[in-house]
């Protein structure tokens, strides 16, 4: 337990050993145990791919559509699970497990073929509920009616990618959509109580630390449960490569990334659910910071500098009201 001091008052945080509020400790939470999310590839593709709406995707997206972790396509979502799920037993041999749609835009297709995909993992034994990863363009009423119709049944969270809040960055990246296409979203998703969690990118080209925090207090403001703050990292083979040799982009230090990371939590309220606090890809397609690749010394290092500074999530969130800041330290 972490005693900090909150309006000239100690007062214990409610995470355990962290001063944030962590997805496990979330997940231990609700449903009483271990959760493990295996990762699949549902054999989408994205809309600023295939020229709905821009070609090559996403500049710093990797040929398996940020999905490196994930199964194979080539394999049915069944066999992936499988795959994953005996993995993940011979850690925790008892756990539950959320079938997560990583890999590109997991609501890009016909409903039918998403009820169809969706329901063969939800199936599945042990399979308490599913985390879909998508694009805020993504979500067309027919969707977010059956995505509606699965969060009254089953556990489900919507990952919803945003990166960034500036229209410059976003075109520099090749998002292929702005801001605005992203509240939206996060609007059609709250409407039916479907729980949101925005992917967000520190160290993006051109970005200052500023501009970064800009980002982290949009997301404060909006009616979000979960947040992913990742680490830019470059991979062999993608568009941000050609970016990188052109010199539009610097890799962020260690200590300026932990930093980023501290202010971020400070900012966000402690309702908020932070699903992931740093990032990296395969060791054999990295290209840097290769620093990232040492999680848990990024990891300890954020705990540090918390305690350091004797903070705490939310310490200055500004989205929400004081009273339910105080309630949730």
């Amino acid at each position: 337990m972490i005693i900090v001091i909150l309006n000239n008052q100690k007062t214990s945080l409610l995470w355990g050993d962290k001063r944030y509020h962590t997805w496990n400790h979330h997940l231990r939470k609700v449903h009483g145990q271990k959760i493990c999310k295996i990762p699949l590839d549902g054999g989408f593709t994205c809309p600023n791919r295939n020229g709905e709406v821009a070609v090559g995707g996403c500049t710093f997206c990797s040929a398996r559509g940020s999905g490196d972790f994930a199964g194979y396509r080539r394999d049915d979502l069944v066999k992936q699970f499988a795959s994953g799920k005996k993995m993940m037993q011979e850690k925790w041999p008892h756990a539950k497990y959320l079938g997560y749609f990583q890999a590109f835009s997991n609501t890009y297709a016909p409903v039918e073929e998403l009820r169809d995909k969706y329901e063969a993992i939800l199936e599945q034994e042990d399979v308490i509920g599913l985390s879909i990863a998508t694009r805020p363009d993504c979500l067309p009423d027919d969707v977010v009616e059956y995505l509606a119709e699965l969060n009254e049944r089953t556990y489900l969270w919507v990952e919803l990618g945003l990166q960034t809040i500036h229209e410059h960055t976003s075109d520099l990246i090749n998002r292929g959509h702005d801001s605005q296409c992203f509240i939206d979203g996060v609007a059609k998703l709250r409407k039916h109580g479907i729980r949101t969690c925005a992917h967000i990118i520190h160290g993006l080209p051109g970005e200052k630390p500023d501009e970064m925090l800009e980002t982290v207090q949009a997301c404060a403001n909006m009616d979000i449960q979960g947040i992913k703050i990742h680490l830019l990292h470059l991979l062999r083979n993608t568009p941000m490569v050609k970016q990188y040799e052109a010199g539009l982009l610097k890799f962020l230090d260690k200590n300026t990334y932990v930093n980023l990371v501290c202010d971020s939590l400070e900012m966000l309220p402690p309702d908020v659910i932070i699903h992931r606090i740093t990032g990296d890809g395969p060791p054999e397609i990295m290209m840097g910071p290769m620093w990232s690749t040492k999680k848990w010394e990024v990891l300890n290092a954020i705990d540090r500098e918390m305690a350091r500074r004797g903070s705490w999530q939310g310490k200055y969130a500004k989205a929400r009201n004081q009273k339910e800041i105080n309630k949730t330290a």
